[in-house]
């Protein structure tokens, strides 16, 4: 792509969308930037951008005039702008695919409803105790396009979301993982089906020389290896696969006995598919299972992903804001080794709560406390299945506070909401920094 022959439209302006009207403008292009959103910091990032040489639609009412539209993920396609953009046939592509144009070093891309961010990590830290130069990138918090002029050969170890797969018809990752499916996003993609298309994409421009680590217990994932033509390798904790696998509490790779399951002790939620994942996407790029262990004995877990906070009056307090989908929420409650009561609610994605409510076994988690947005939805799907242990609130400090009386001495508190986090908080880890801080403030009453 020259980047200097073509006119740029920027819309989104959060994190991804400056990233890349910084790339282009770097980069020498004409750029435009659009957004529709209004904030402090939004401003702020315009009025950077502008003293940077990008042209601000706002105050020339001028989206029509670019040659090609770079959408940020929080921007679904179907907005009006994209669709006239593809109605005039003109491209529409995201921060994602603009930054894969330009990286020239392997791509190790991983997709999934649930544990990106944790293999992520892990895939990094394996890469590193194997010599493996790497860096992290794309929905894990560093988009794409900050990192591209300057990966060199180290290799990008990219979190790749559903929204950013919208955006994605040229993405090619030397090794793409697709961890597990399961509803989430309905309200942005309306159907499991648009979902699965979208998480699918990931593998569309592979080859035989490309590999795809799939996940050989989730059917849904199981699917994808239709029609794939790349090199398939796959994990499962139930059979034994060509890939990494568990058998009579033993680990695998490629056959060879790697370690007992119980070594893997990574605590959290998906412990040994996320292992399994990570040594997978390691083998691809030559680390040895001596240093994949090193690794995982090492890792200290990722924040706001069923992380301990502490324990107040014997209860022992987890943070798991980044469950904001019912699978997440679910494996979270079964991770927990004494009586719980969970915190859920927050923004409603579209989902069906009864799966969770079903699942919420009363012997192991003994109350909901409900909040935000959802809550009277999310009662009405408790209700139905007869799960009567509930509280609601619309205060989340309260919330807290209520989670926290009604627990057992030696039991747990856990804040896994099932849902997005934006109808009190500005993302997920917002929603984690206040429910420590409010457990924080729990314990200094203690100590008074």
């Amino acid at each position: 792509m020259d980047i200097k022959r073509q006119k740029f439209l920027v819309f989104g302006l959060s994190k991804s969308g400056v990233s890349a009207a910084k790339f282009l403008l770097a980069h020498g292009a004409e750029v435009h930037i659009y957004e529709e959103l209004d904030s402090e910091k939004i401003r702020e990032n315009a009025k950077e951008l502008a003293e940077l040489g990008a042209i601000d639609c706002a105050r020339t009412n001028r989206t029509d005039e670019c040659d090609i539209l770079v959408l940020s993920p929080g921007v679904p396609i179907n907005h009006p702008l994209p669709v006239e953009y593809k109605k005039r046939g003109k491209r529409v592509i995201g921060e994602l695919e603009l930054g894969a144009l330009f990286v020239k070093s392997p791509v190790a891309a991983v997709t999934g409803t649930n544990g990106k961010t944790t293999v992520c990590n892990i895939v990094s830290e394996m890469l590193t105790a194997g010599g493996v130069e790497n860096r992290l990138a794309g929905n894990i918090g560093t988009p794409l396009t900050a990192e591209a002029d300057t990966l060199g050969d180290k290799i990008a170890v990219v979190e790749v979301s559903s929204f950013q797969l919208e955006t994605a018809h040229l993405f090619t990752p030397h090794v793409a993982c697709v961890l597990n499916l399961s509803p989430d996003h309905l309200d942005r993609h309306y159907s499991m089906e648009n979902y699965t298309f979208l998480k699918k994409r990931i593998l569309k421009n592979m080859r035989e020389s490309e590999i795809a680590v799939l996940n050989y217990d989730d059917a849904a994932v199981r699917a994808f290896a239709e029609n794939a033509k790349c090199r398939l390798v796959w994990f499962s904790a139930k059979e034994k696969v060509d890939g990494a696998y568990i058998s009579e509490g033993k680990i695998f790779l490629r056959g060879e006995y790697v370690c007992d399951e119980s070594a893997v002790n990574l605590g959290g939620i998906h412990r040994v598919e996320n292992a399994l994942a990570a040594m997978c996407i390691a083998d691809a790029f030559g680390v040895g299972t001596t240093e994949m262990l090193s690794a995982l004995k090492g890792f200290k877990g990722v924040r706001h992903r069923n992380e301990f906070v502490r324990t107040v009056n014997g209860v022992s307090f987890f943070n798991d804001s980044k469950g904001t989908n019912t699978a997440a929420a679910l494996a979270a409650a079964e991770s927990m080794r004494s009586p719980t009561v969970i915190i859920l609610g927050g923004k409603d994605k579209g989902e069906d709560y009864a799966p969770l409510f079903n699942g919420l076994k009363p012997t192991a988690v003994k109350g909901a406390v409900l909040v935000g947005e959802s809550r009277f939805k999310m009662l009405d799907a408790a209700l139905k299945c007869d799960y009567k242990n509930i509280t609601l609130t619309n205060d989340f400090s309260a919330a807290v506070k209520i989670a926290a009386m009604l627990a057992e001495r030696g039991g747990n508190v856990l804040l896994s909401p099932a849902t997005a986090s934006f109808d009190m908080f500005g993302g997920y880890e917002e929603r984690g920094e206040t429910f420590c801080k409010i457990v924080e403030g729990l314990y200094a009453e203690t100590e008074e």
